[in-house]
C-alpha cells in the first residue's frame, strides 16, 4: 500500500476461535501467557451483518503482555451451525493454524503426552529438529553451533497449534516469551492457511492490495526434505509444498533481524496433489480456529482499494461486538477476513 495514503497493516492481529463455553478455554490459554481482555456482544441481525452468521455473538479478546499483534480472540456463538476443523488433516484447503514461540519444547511434549495418556482428544508430532535458515550450509557437529529450531505439531478439536523453540539464534521482534506463564511461550508469532494455486495469482493480493511484505517466497519443502514437514502435512513420497510469507511492512526482506511476528505463512500446494475443500469449516460460526483479523488505519481507503479487487464477497464496514469499525471479506483464495480500524 502506497505510503502517501497515509494508511498501515501490522502484522496479524487476531487469532479468533470458536468455543461453546469461554472457561476452560480461557483456563487453557492463560497457561500460554494469555490473560483476559475486553468482552463484547453482537445482536444476531450485527453477528449476520459482519460475520454472516444468523446468530447472536458473544466475544472475549485475550491480551498477551503488551503485545499489539498475535492477541486472541474467542467467539461464542448462540446458534453453532459448524463443528470446524476439530482434529482432521492440516492437508486441506482452509486450513487454519497458530504458531507459538517457547523457551521449553519439551515441557510442552510432556503434558501432550500426559493429556493423551489420560484420554484427552489429541493429535501432535515429536518436536523434529529443522534448519529454517541457510539450510545448504554444513555444520561442523560439536564443534560449531546448532541453529536451528525443534516444532511440533499440536491438534485439539479447539485448538490447531504448531510451537516451536530457537537454538543458536534470536531474533528481536519475532515473539516476546511471557517468562511467567506456566508453558514459557510468546504470543501467536506466525499464523498458516493451505491454498492450491499454480498460477500464484491469489497471493498478489495480499501485497498488492492489503499492502504485506512479500518476505519469503517459494521456498519448497518435500516429503524428503523435512521430516517436521512431512509428519505435519501429512506428506506421500514424492509430494511437496511452497511456503511464501507475508509480514508487517515494518519488517525487511533482507534483513533477518527486522522480521517481526505476526506473519502470515501461505503453504501452496500444486495442483497435482489431491486436496479436499473445508473452508466451510474455518469461518466465523464455526468451532476452533475460524478467523484472523488485521489492523488498519485508513480502514475505509482499504474497503475502497478491497472492494476494486478480484473480490467478490465483502460487507459493509460496521461496529464490531467491540466497538472497533470493522470490514469482512472473502479473498481470492477462498479465506475469509476482518479489517478493524486501529485506535
Amino acid at each position: 500500500m502506497n505510503q502517501g495514503q497515509q494508511t498501515a497493516i501490522e502484522g496479524i492481529y487476531e487469532v479468533c476461535i470458536g468455543v461453546k463455553e469461554p472457561i476452560s478455554a480461557i483456563q487453557y490459554w492463560e497457561l500460554f501467557g494469555y490473560r483476559i481482555g475486553q468482552v463484547g456482544e453482537l445482536s444476531q441481525a450485527a453477528a449476520y451483518q459482519l460475520y454472516g452468521v444468523n446468530s447472536s455473538l458473544r466475544s472475549i479478546r485475550l491480551y498477551h503482555q503488551y503485545a499489539d499483534h498475535g492477541l486472541l480472540r474467542l467467539m461464542i456463538w448462540q446458534n453453532l451451525p459448524n463443528e470446524g476443523l476439530g482434529m482432521g488433516s492440516m492437508k486441506v484447503k482452509g486450513n487454519r493454524w497458530a504458531t507459538t514461540l517457547t523457551d521449553d519444547v519439551l515441557n510442552i511434549l510432556n503434558h501432550v503426552e500426559e493429556a493423551k495418556a489420560a484420554g484427552w482428544a489429541i493429535k501432535y508430532t515429536y518436536p523434529h529438529w529443522e534448519v529454517i535458515y541457510n539450510k545448504d550450509k554444513k555444520n561442523c557437529p560439536f564443534i560449531e553451533p546448532a541453529i536451528g529450531v525443534r516444532e511440533m505439531l499440536l491438534l485439539q478439536p479447539l485448538a490447531r497449534q504448531v510451537l516451536f523453540q530457537r537454538f543458536g539464534y534470536t531474533l528481536p521482534h519475532y515473539g516476546n516469551i511471557n517468562r511467567n506463564s506456566a508453558l514459557k511461550t510468546s504470543q501467536f508469532t506466525h499464523m498458516g492457511m493451505v491454498i492450491q494455486d499454480d498460477s500464484k495469482e491469489t497471493l498478489k493480493f495480499y501485497d498488492q492490495v492489503l499492502g504485506l511484505l512479500r518476505v519469503r517466497d517459494d521456498v519448497e519443502t518435500s516429503y524428503e526434505s523435512s521430516l517436521a514437514g512431512r509428519e505435519i502435512f501429512d506428506l506421500q513420497p514424492g509430494e511437496k509444498f511452497y511456503v511464501t510469507a507475508f509480514d508487517d511492512p515494518r519488517s525487511s526482506q533482507t534483513n533477518l533481524f527486522a522480521a517481526r511476528s505476526g506473519r502470515m505463512y501461505i503453504v501452496r500446494f500444486p495442483s497435482f496433489i489431491k486436496l479436499n475443500s473445508r473452508f466451510e469449516a474455518a469461518q466465523p460460526g464455526c468451532l476452533g480456529i475460524c478467523l484472523y483479523t488485521y489492523r488498519v488505519r485508513g480502514l475505509n481507503l482499504y474497503c475502497d482499494r478491497i472492494k476494486a479487487s478480484s473480490v467478490q464477497n465483502y460487507t459493509n464496514t460496521l461496529v464490531n461486538e467491540f466497538g472497533e469499525m470493522s470490514f469482512s471479506f472473502v479473498a481470492p483464495d477462498g479465506y475469509f477476513w476482518t479489517l478493524l480500524e486501529a485506535s
